[in-house]
């Protein structure tokens, strides 16, 4: 048996595929990668070269600048940027997308060379055809609209690190000079408008680069080749694999992350954890001993029918339609009670063209935890209303329990929650979230007259909670339709597979497999997202050998591509020869 210290350090942190057969074509520091960048110059024909270096916005260019003028002595450096509109320009042509809200935006179909103005492109490329002899350096959010160059260099850098950039005031939003603006508006603005159009120009762009450029941690880059990068991506979709986990404190924040994973102690607990959201989360990829870091969209954006199935792609595009995250409230507060759009409504009014149907999977609880969900019988609508507007003014502490019900959360309790039904974790649960992917559309109704870690309000949106609130689902509804909707539909020696959701009005069905065995799993065509929710460890195998075993421990999410058409997944190490369990998520046929 492990001790509960060894327990807590068995959850890895740092998940990295071991990209086969590259490893000479990876760099580290800016002297490794000025060298190789120097060779491929030297290789050329002409003695004027040119090096365009195409960033994602928040890469710390004036760095990358700094490294290349020390070390490689171009003849001149253009800045793409200083050739875009001015950031009151750009605000002026955005905004209707970015509206008044602090939180929501609408999606806006934006590319780069919209925000550079022809002539000023000229002058740019006018001062890189003037120098005959020597490096010249492009480089900026829009570089590779000034020259197409010799060497195309591709910065990128991971949401999360985005994020924090924004919080620490290191930067604000693409030359809108917003730094100390208000977190929530900088992410909102990137979410809806800059990392739209940055995604747009990487994919357009991805065919033709020569290298791609980590950037995530100050002063240690990582650079690979395309044909690096894409042998990594290539090996991703045709493997088991997990994504590079992170977690963030919030004001209700629990302690069971806290004490299962190895965390670094906080000043506030953490609320969150996300280790299967491919929108937000980083894959890593190691080329023997570099270890590049780089957002798992790339793997979505550059591999997507592997990833995703044929099936999926054609219904979803490019994009990874299922997300897994964790809320822990053990020892903390209780959630906002919230409400999610419907699909009419954040088509309309976001330009979304799916919403965020979810469902909570009791991962563990205290006695006494609690989930809202539903209203209660004869609930009159205006009343609620009235008293929630009265609560937002702080008139009153809203009496919850007079208008929504409240249901015990048991350990693997599982609670679906269609979008439209109000709801929210109370207490002493350690959800695992099991949802569709747009995961930033929570309309608060009631936050407890909590303070967020700002000092400000939490953003409360009862204009738009009222709009999508589902009055008629009540107490029977909600006890017939949502709550532990548990059918087995299979069993073998030492398994069983029982349905446990979601409901009827959502894509995503989830199947949780309980096993001492090896159990057979078929994709059918979709993407898999599993989490092992019950036991130490197990291995996902191969029954044809056409990956090696990968190993996964209690509370780890882990990704199936499409790809695979059949794997195993049976108990290993301390959990061999005992009863454990996965849940299982996919894309309904």
């Amino acid at each position: 048996m492990l001790t509960e210290n060894a327990k807590k350090k068995n959850y890895n942190l740092a998940p990295a595929v071991q990209v086969k057969h590259m490893d000479s074509y990876a760099w580290q520091g800016y002297d490794s990668i000025a060298k190789e960048l120097q060779a491929r110059i030297d290789g050329l024909s002409h003695r004027a070269a040119v090096l365009v270096i195409e960033c994602y916005p928040t890469v710390r260019q004036e760095e990358i600048v700094q490294a290349i003028r020390s070390r490689l002595n171009p003849a001149k450096i253009v800045r793409s940027d200083e050739a875009a509109m001015t950031g009151e320009q750009i605000k002026a042509r955005v905004q209707r997308y970015l509206t008044d809200d602090r939180v929501f935006g609408h999606l806006s179909p934006y590319t780069i060379d919209e925000f550079y103005p022809q002539d000023r492109l000229e002058e740019l490329r006018g001062e890189v055809s003037s120098v005959t002899d020597g490096l010249v350096v492009v480089i900026g959010f829009g570089a590779s609209l000034v020259a197409e160059g010799d060497i195309l260099v591709y910065a990128d850098i991971a949401r999360w690190e985005i994020q924090q950039r924004y919080r620490s005031k290191e930067f604000g939003n693409w030359r809108m000079d917003n730094r100390e603006e208000d977190t929530l508006r900088k992410y909102k603005a990137g979410f809806f408008f800059e990392w739209r159009m940055a995604d747009r120009l990487k994919r357009k762009l991805f065919s033709r680069i020569d290298y791609y450029l980590d950037t995530n941690v100050k002063d240690d880059p990582k650079m690979v080749t395309r044909e690096a990068l894409t042998a990594g991506l290539r090996q991703t979709a045709s493997q088991p694999f997990r994504l590079v986990p992170y977690f963030d404190p919030g004001v209700w924040g629990g302690t069971w992350l806290e004490e299962h994973i190895d965390l670094p102690p906080k000043e506030k607990p953490y609320a969150w954890g996300f280790d299967g959201v491919p929108e937000e989360n980083s894959l890593y990829f190691q080329y023997g001993p570099v270890r590049v870091e780089l957002p798992s969209l790339n793997l979505v954006f550059f591999q997507p029918r592997e990833l995703l199935g044929d099936r999926v792609y054609a219904r979803f595009g490019a994009e990874f339609p299922i997300r897994f995250d964790f809320l822990d409230t053990i020892g903390g507060g209780n959630l906002s009670l919230q409400v999610h759009p419907t699909t009419d409504y954040i088509r309309q009014t976001f330009g979304m063209p799916y919403t965020q149907d979810e469902s909570y999977y009791i991962l563990d609880s205290k006695p006494g935890a609690l989930v809202y969900l539903g209203l209660k019988e004869d609930v009159n609508p205006e009343e609620m209303m009235r008293d929630l507007r009265r609560a937002q003014a702080g008139e009153l502490s809203f009496p919850a329990e007079r208008y929504v019900n409240t249901y015990p959360a048991n350990k693997h309790d599982h609670f679906l929650i269609p979008a439209g039904t109000i709801h929210c974790s109370a207490a002493d649960c350690m959800v695992l979230e099991i949802s569709a992917t747009p995961y930033i559309f929570t309309f608060k109704l009631w936050d407890w007259g909590q303070i967020g870690l700002d000092g400000k309000p939490r953003p409360v949106h009862l204009e738009h909670g009222e709009k999508v609130l589902q009055w008629d689902r009540t107490t029977s509804w909600v006890e017939e339709q949502l709550i532990n909707r548990v059918d087995q539909v299979g069993e073998g020696a030492g398994w069983s597979e029982e349905r446990t959701g979601m409901h009827e009005f959502q894509f995503i069905e989830t199947r949780r497999h309980w096993f001492s065995e090896p159990v057979l799993h078929e994709s059918n065509g979709s993407v898999h997202m599993l989490n092992l929710i019950e036991g130490e460890e197990a291995v996902v195998e191969s029954p044809n050998g056409d990956f090696e075993p990968f190993v996964v421990r209690f509370a780890e999410t882990f990704i199936i591509p499409a790809s695979i058409a059949s794997y195993t997944i049976r108990p290993s190490g301390p959990s061999e020869g005992k009863k454990i369990a996965t849940i299982k998520a996919y894309v309904r046929p």
